[in-house]
């Protein structure tokens, strides 16, 4: 087995409202799950159409303490484990880790497992948990009940200042927090991990200002499109072109979860990503 996956963000509230947000079950049911069940410190259960293998619940509690949340969570025939650390930083700041077993980054591009889906699901799980907890609404949640990878998010930016963090390379890299070397036209190159060493899609259409479309092979084509109304921009997001009997899940939900950090970037002044890099305490 591999050694687990860390996700780590900062959030902008105290660790009691934190606590409160993954341990209630009503809150669990506005950012997390659609359905949701928990009595400390015997039983903590999500399942439902935005989780992975979701037709029942499948986690079995391993330990609660006031800062450790562990248990077991079947997925495609094997036990895996999930744990989420709290860590107060001053009064209304707080350091979520989150480690989670049996993900392998082989089974994430191949879509030959439920599990490749849980970097990416995690992180949009995370994303929308700081968005909870900073009044922000929702992003779009993935619902593994269906073929259609279909979103709008509302940003309180012009247009023109979007579409530039968009199609911009230092700019997008910035806000995604990973280097994307982009040349916007088409036929020009979306690079993942920059234009020396990453993975390089297409840019396949274009209306400047408007809308682009990438092309990533077997998991289709990403178009973003572009409406501004009052000064704010509603960003139009669509996967298509892909295999309807096994969709890129995890690809989709990773860009999702992306693009909670664009509309951070253009609507707070003092902006700075959630997500942390340096090495993270865990739990007990």
């Amino acid at each position: 087995m591999t050694e687990p996956m860390t996700i780590a963000v900062r959030l902008a509230a105290p660790v009691e409202a934190v606590r409160r947000a993954v341990t209630d079950p009503a809150e669990l049911r506005v950012w997390f799950a659609e359905h949701a069940e928990v009595e400390l410190p015997r039983r903590y259960e999500f399942w439902g159409r935005y989780t992975p293998e979701g037709d029942a619940p499948h986690q079995r509690l391993l330990h609660a303490d006031e800062d450790t949340l562990r248990f077991a969570w079947l997925l495609d025939g094997v036990e895996t484990t999930s744990e989420i650390h709290l860590a107060a930083e001053g009064p209304r700041q707080t350091l979520l880790t989150l480690t989670q077993t049996h993900f392998t980054m082989a089974e994430a591009f191949d879509g030959s497992s439920i599990r490749g889906v849980l970097q990416t699901w995690w992180s949009l799980s995370l994303a929308n948990l700081a968005a909870h907890l900073e009044g922000r609404p929702l992003l779009p949640r993935t619902d593994f009940t269906s073929a259609e990878l279909r979103g709008e998010l509302l940003i309180a930016a012009p247009a023109a200042r979007v579409w530039e963090s968009l199609t911009d390379s230092d700019q997008a890299s910035a806000w995604f927090g990973y280097p994307i070397g982009i040349e916007p036209w088409i036929g020009g190159r979306y690079a993942m991990g920059g234009f020396e060493t990453g993975y390089a899609a297409k840019v396949v259409d274009l209306d400047p200002g408007r809308a682009i479309s990438v092309d990533w092979g077997p998991t289709g084509v990403t178009t973003w499109e572009l409406a501004e109304s009052d000064g704010k921009t509603k960003l139009t997001f669509v996967q298509s072109g892909f295999d309807e009997g096994n969709p890129p899940y995890a690809a989709w939900t990773g860009s999702v979860a992306g693009l909670s950090e664009l509309r951070r970037y253009h609507e707070m002044a003092d902006w700075q990503p959630i997500w942390v890099t340096e090495d993270v305490p865990t739990g007990a």
